[in-house]
């Protein structure tokens, strides 16, 4: 069984915020201080889902967790595949460095249609009051 990890998302609004912090071209790595004990379990399906304004909001699959570096510069680096997929908003509070994040607790994904027909900040209101 797969397992995730979800991370917060510091200075950025919205989703596309954080495609313009992408420079095209380049591997999506997402850097962290502390390495995954459960690697094996994350790479067999895992994904990284982001939290963005307090909200659960996407997520992308990991390919590939390597540890970086030695003594006080050691880090880790986790590489995503490039396409976002939407998820269900879900609220979450703040939290510091990265947690794992069961199947059974992550938010499902939305379909296309899903995620174009309102804007996030309006679902996330729907969600939250019940009507959606």
């Amino acid at each position: 069984m797969a397992l995730h990890i979800i991370k917060l998302v510091v200075g950025c609004d919205t989703i596309d915020d954080l495609l313009a912090w992408h420079r095209t071209g380049e591997p999506w790595v997402m850097h962290t201080r502390m390495t995954p004990k459960r690697v094996d379990e994350v790479l067999d399906g895992g994904s990284l889902y982001r939290v963005i304004k307090g909200q659960v909001v996407c997520r992308q699959t990991i390919l590939a967790i390597d540890t970086v570096g030695e003594g006080a510069a050691k880090r880790c680096e986790v590489t995503v595949d490039p396409p976002i997929i939407r998820v269900a908003p879900q609220p979450r509070r703040p939290f510091q460095g990265w947690r794992y994040l069961t199947p059974a607790d992550a938010p499902p994904d939305l379909t296309e249609s899903e995620s174009a027909e309102m804007p996030a900040d309006l679902a996330r209101q729907l969600r939250e009051l019940g009507a959606w």
